[in-house]
C-alpha cells in the first residue's frame, strides 16, 4: 500500500511539473503541436517517420496565420518563426539578444569541436570572428584557385578513365560519392597542404571526414542526448566523434603547422592564414567604396563586428578547432549543393546547354584555364547556383539562442497578449519553408535560374533568401563555398554531359532518417563525354 501511495505521489508530481512545462505556449496564446510527454515533438523524427525538413515544414504550413509557433525538443521550448520582420529583428536589430548558436557537445569534454567559430558564445565568438575574418576576404581565396582546378582536373582525370574502360561510353554515378572526394581533396590542399586523390583510392583523410561531416547514428545519438539530457552527456563524457577522429584532427594540424614554422615554408592555404591569426598579423581589408560585389548573389557580407581588430591569444586548440570547422563545413554542404545541382541540370536539360555553352566560350577565351574574375563574372552560372541553393539549401534551419529575455510581440493578429521569450529558450528559422513558399518565390518547386536573372533578381526580399545566413552570424566562408561550387561545376560540365539512369529519383523525393540533406536512393546520373 505504501508502496502504491508513493507511485501515485511521484506520478502525480511528474504529470504536474510536466504540463507546466508543456504549457508554455498554450498557457501564452501561441499555437503548438501536442507534445508527447519526455519526448515533445521529437517523436516522428526519432522514429524516423519524417527527417528534419519535413518536420519543419510540419510546423511551417499546419500554422499559415501565425508570426511564430511553439516546438519542444524533448523539455526544451523553440519557437520557429515566420514573420520576416521579426526574423529581421532577430537576426540583425536586435542581435545582441540573439548571439549564440546552441551546442552540440561540451567544452570541457571535446574541446576541439566545441571551441570553432559556430560553437563559440558571447564575446569570445566576436573576438574569434574578428580574428577569422580577414582569412576569408577575396584577395585571400583567389589564391587558392590553382589548388582547387587541379583538383578539379583530377576529377575529370578519373572520370575519364573511367567512362573510357565502359563498353556503352556512358557510366552510372552516384553524384554524392563523387562530390564527398572532390570537395574532401579541395580541403586537403586549400586547408591542409595536402595533395591527396581521393578518386583512385579511399584514404585516412577522406575516412576521416566522412565520419566526421556525415551525421551517422552516432552523432545523431548525440544530438539527441545533448539537448534532452545535456548534464548527462556532460558527466559521462559522451563525445560527437570517436577519439580517433579527434587524435587524427589535432595531429594533422599541430604536425603541419610545426614542420612549417621549422622549414619556414610558406602556403597561401588556412594553415597558413591560422598560423598568421595567431600571430595577430591577419588584417581585414577594407572594401574600396565603389567596389562590386563579384563573388555571386548568394555571397553574404561581413558585420561591423567581424571587421574589429582585436589583441587576443589563442591556443593551438582553438586553431584547431577552426581547421577542423573548415573541413566539416566544406566537406559535406558543398558537395550536398554541388549534388543537387548536377540533378537539377540533369533533370533540366535545356537549362544545362545554356550554362554548357556560357561555360564553353569562357574556356575558349582563356584557353581552357579558370581565371578567378572571369568565372565569378559568368551571369547564367551565377543564376543556376543561386537557384540551387534557393531550392535545396544544404543548411534548411537558422537557430539562435536567447541570451535575455525579448518580447516576440503577438504571436497573430487576434491574440491579446504578448509573447516573452525566455533567456536560454530557441528560435529556429524555417530557411528551407520559405526559400519555397509560393508567396515570396512563385511555383517555387520548379527550378528556375531566372528568378535571379538582372531584371529578377532586385525582386527578391533578402529576408526571404539566406542559403549562408543572415546578420553577423551569417557563414565566414560564403565566398570560398561559391567559388569551389562554380570551378568544380564548371570543370564537370565542360568535359561532362549528365542525365537521368535508372536509378535516378525521379520526382525527387528526400531521404528520410537522415540529418543530412538527400535525395531518396542515392544522388545517380549518368555521365557521358561531350563531344
Amino acid at each position: 500500500m505504501i508502496f502504491l501511495i508513493w507511485t501515485g505521489v511521484i506520478l502525480t508530481i511528474v504529470y504536474i511539473y510536466l504540463r507546466q512545462i508543456y504549457s508554455r505556449f498554450t498557457a501564452n496564446g501561441v499555437k503548438q503541436i501536442d507534445p508527447v510527454p519526455l519526448l515533445g515533438n521529437m517523436w516522428p523524427i526519432i522514429t524516423r517517420k519524417h527527417n528534419f525538413i519535413y518536420d519543419l515544414e510540419t510546423y511551417y504550413k499546419q500554422f499559415p496565420n501565425e508570426r511564430f509557433v511553439g516546438k519542444f525538443e524533448f523539455m526544451n521550448a523553440a519557437v520557429v518563426v515566420r514573420d520576416l520582420d521579426l526574423i529581421k529583428k532577430i537576426t540583425i536589430k536586435d542581435f545582441e539578444h540573439f548571439l549564440d548558436h546552441r551546442g552540440f557537445t561540451d567544452e570541457e569534454v571535446e574541446p576541439i569541436f566545441a571551441r570553432n567559430l559556430f560553437s563559440l558564445r558571447g564575446q569570445e565568438w566576436k573576438d574569434m570572428r574578428s580574428t577569422m575574418s580577414p582569412a576569408f576576404t577575396s584577395s585571400k581565396i583567389r589564391v587558392m584557385v590553382p589548388f582547387i582546378e587541379e583538383v578539379g582536373n583530377q576529377m575529370i582525370q578519373a572520370l575519364k578513365k573511367r567512362i573510357d574502360e565502359s563498353e556503352s561510353g556512358t557510366i552510372e554515378v552516384d553524384c554524392k560519392d563523387l562530390t564527398t572526394r572532390v570537395t574532401n581533396d579541395v580541403i586537403a590542399t586549400c586547408a591542409f597542404g595536402l595533395k591527396v586523390n581521393s578518386h583512385e583510392v579511399n584514404n585516412e583523410f577522406y575516412e576521416k571526414g566522412k565520419e566526421a561531416s556525415q551525421f551517422k547514428l552516432r552523432q545523431m545519438f548525440m544530438f539527441f542526448a545533448y539537448n534532452a539530457l545535456p548534464g548527462l552527456v556532460k558527466r559521462l563524457k559522451l563525445t560527437l566523434f570517436s577519439k580517433s577522429t579527434t587524435r587524427f584532427f589535432t595531429r594533422l594540424v599541430l604536425d603541419t603547422m610545426s614542420t612549417r614554422e621549422t622549414n619556414k615554408i610558406i602556403r597561401p592555404d588556412m594553415i597558413h592564414l591560422l598560423m598568421e591569426a595567431k600571430k595577430g598579423q591577419l588584417n581585414h581589408e577594407e572594401k574600396p567604396k565603389d567596389a562590386v560585389n563579384n563573388a555571386g548573389f548568394a555571397t553574404v557580407e561581413e558585420s561591423s563586428v567581424g571587421k574589429r581588430k582585436i589583441q587576443r591569444e589563442w591556443t593551438d586548440n582553438d586553431l584547431i578547432a577552426q581547421a577542423v570547422l573548415f573541413f566539416i563545413a566544406g566537406f559535406e554542404t558543398i558537395s550536398t549543393s554541388m549534388s543537387f545541382a548536377l540533378h537539377e541540370l540533369a533533370l533540366n536539360p535545356e537549362i544545362q546547354e545554356r550554362l554548357v555553352k556560357e561555360i564553353k566560350e569562357d574556356a575558349a577565351k582563356h584557353n581552357g584555364k579558370i581565371d578567378y574574375h572571369s568565372i565569378q563574372s559568368l551571369p547564367y552560372l551565377d543564376m543556376v547556383i543561386s537557384e540551387v541553393l534557393r531550392m535545396w539549401p544544404p543548411a534548411f534551419q537558422l537557430d539562435r539562442v536567447c541570451a535575455k529575455d525579448y518580447n516576440m510581440g503577438k504571436p497573430n493578429s487576434k491574440s491579446s497578449k504578448d509573447f516573452i521569450l525566455r533567456k536560454g529558450e530557441i528560435v529556429l528559422i524555417p530557411m528551407w519553408c520559405i526559400h519555397r513558399d509560393p508567396e515570396f518565390f512563385p511555383n517555387p518547386e520548379k527550378f528556375d535560374p531566372e528568378r535571379f536573372s538582372e531584371k529578377n533578381k532586385d525582386k527578391i526580399n533578402p529576408m526571404t533568401y539566406m542559403p549562408f545566413g543572415v546578420g553577423p552570424r551569417n557563414c565566414i566562408g560564403s565566398r570560398f563555398a561559391l567559388l569551389e561550387l562554380k570551378m568544380i561545376l564548371y570543370q564537370i560540365l565542360l568535359h561532362v554531359n549528365v542525365s537521368p539512369c535508372s536509378k535516378t529519383c525521379i520526382p525527387t523525393k528526400l531521404a528520410i532518417g537522415n540529418f543530412n540533406v538527400g535525395i531518396a536512393g542515392g544522388h545517380w546520373l549518368n555521365f557521358e563525354l561531350r563531344q
